[in-house]
């Protein structure tokens, strides 16, 4: 514990890090916090809301591995926000590694729905390929990406495997296929497999445990822990121009946070935790003087993508009771691919699934595509209209059914969100552990003596959690304990 220490922090930004390093000071004896937040709303890209009368969620929606070793799980489980079979011993020791085993129903462009086991050498191919990634550079021979390495495996391996098969099942397990490489390009929140870097793809780390949702929203695990913090600690619609610092040792107030609106804001500490699109974007206005070197590198090293989500309702379900998942299998392409060709007539290719969002409400009927990449990027650009006219095609022409009109369509548009400017991280080509080590290095960076002036959090400085809620979540404490050892 540090008691009582009055040293002026502020935080900016109140997503899940600015949160929980808020919360983690606060209780450890730190008296003069404040967080300074852009929008008019806590819980940056965790956002719940509404589409009729069915719960969606426009921004983090899984618990990625819900075991006793993720602080969002055991929160999520203290604030009593999640459902029996989520809390199962059996569901926490499960090793699916981001892969929950999902009922799923197959349709392919021809309107033609599949048995799902015919599915199988596709999918078992797919994972049996991502899953082997290698993870060091003496495997790597000369892949120049995830993509280079996968689709030169899909044809090293397809060439023996599935030879004896006819010409229509292997066209069939082909848009199979490019259907898991989209699903993982939403995954990664890229546009490409060809813009992860093969080495960095195995940085990230899987925690044991079937991914689970929140049932009344993620938003949930926001209010909670505000409902803990001191009630005018955030100060809302208050963006900050630039934060001035110095490379020298601290002397009290070392650091002037300036917002938009004029007002300086004297303090000893300043943790960042705006996403990294904006920092891509911005940085050389945030900060004076500009950053060292080698954070610029780290922000420009990790790749940051836009995933999009586009939720569906419709008056009555055209899929079977049990299915959670809904795979579109493109029957007419030649080539393994996770992209399109021309992003204005075909960006709806890119949406390979759609899952089934579950609801407590009788009678609702909601489905949840996938976009990423630039084809998310054009898909925000459109007219509400144009997008529905889209997805309305798109749904006749897999269902085979032209009467099937969906009620509503809500998209999300991560990309366009001033303040987030996409989704989230990735190893893009190049991007090193040291890059992620570099971005969580405080400034200015002294020998034996840190100052702590400038402290960077958020899901892009957490070297293998990395765009997920439980990584954003343990930065955000690693910078407050960072601080409490400081001042114990």
């Amino acid at each position: 514990m540090a008691e009582n220490v009055d040293a002026k922090i502020v935080i900016i930004g109140c997503g899940i890090a600015g949160i929980a390093a808020a919360h983690r000071l606060v209780k450890s004896g730190f008296t003069n916090v404040r967080i300074l937040e852009a929008t008019g709303r806590s819980g940056g890209r965790i956002k719940t809301g509404r589409l009729g009368n069915t719960m969606i969620e426009i921004g983090a929606a899984f618990i990625h591995g819900p075991s006793e070793e993720n602080p969002v799980f055991c929160l999520a489980r203290d604030y009593n926000l999640l459902d029996p079979k989520s809390l199962t011993p059996e569901n926490q020791a499960v090793d699916v590694g981001e892969d929950p085993p999902l009922v799923p129903n197959w349709f392919t462009s021809s309107g033609q729905k599949l048995n799902p086991d015919d599915m199988d050498p596709a999918t078992e191919l797919f994972h049996e390929i991502v899953d082997n990634t290698p993870e060091s550079t003496s495997d790597t021979q000369s892949w120049s990406s995830v993509g280079d390495f996968v689709k030169s495996e899909f044809q090293r391996q397809t060439a023996t495997k599935w030879k004896d098969k006819d010409k229509h099942t292997r066209q069939v397990l082909l848009g199979a296929m490019n259907s898991m490489l989209k699903e993982e390009c939403f995954a990664s929140a890229t546009h490409s497999l060809d813009d992860l870097d093969l080495i960095g793809f195995s940085m990230y780390l899987s925690i044991k445990g079937v991914d689970c949702t929140f049932p009344s929203g993620a938003e949930g695990l926001i209010s909670n822990l505000m409902s803990e913090l001191p009630a005018n600690l955030v100060s809302y619609s208050r963006p900050v121009r630039c934060i001035h610092w110095s490379y020298s040792e601290s002397e009290e107030n070392a650091v002037t946070v300036e917002c938009e609106d004029g007002e300086k804001i004297n303090a000893d500490h300043v943790i960042v935790t705006v996403s990294l699109g904006y920092l891509k974007n911005h940085h050389s206005t945030l900060f004076s003087p500009p950053l060292p070197a080698q954070k610029l590198e780290s922000i420009q090293k990790i790749g940051f993508g836009t995933s999009d989500k586009i939720h569906v309702e419709f008056e009555s379900p055209w899929w079977d009771a049990d299915c959670e998942i809904i795979y579109l299998v493109w029957d007419d392409e030649e080539d393994i691919s996770d992209h399109v060709s021309d992003i204005s007539k075909n960006w709806v290719r890119k949406i390979s699934s759609f899952n089934v969002v579950k609801s407590s409400k009788s009678g609702s009927h909601v489905l949840c595509g996938w976009i990423s990449g630039h084809e998310a990027e054009h898909m925000e650009t459109l007219p509400e209209q144009e997008v529905r006219r889209s997805i309305t095609e798109l749904i006749h022409r897999f269902s085979g059914d032209l009467t099937i009109t969906p009620t509503r369509i809500e998209c999300t548009q991560w990309f366009h969100d001033r303040w987030t400017l996409g989704s989230y991280c990735h190893p893009a080509i190049g991007c090193t552990a040291e890059n992620f080590k570099n971005m969580m290095e405080p400034l200015p960076m002294i020998e034996k003596q840190e100052p702590l002036q400038v402290m960077f959090a958020g899901e892009a400085t957490h070297p293998s959690y990395y765009s997920t809620m439980h990584g954003a979540l343990l930065s955000g404490r690693r910078e407050a304990d960072r601080l409490i050892s400081h001042y114990s």
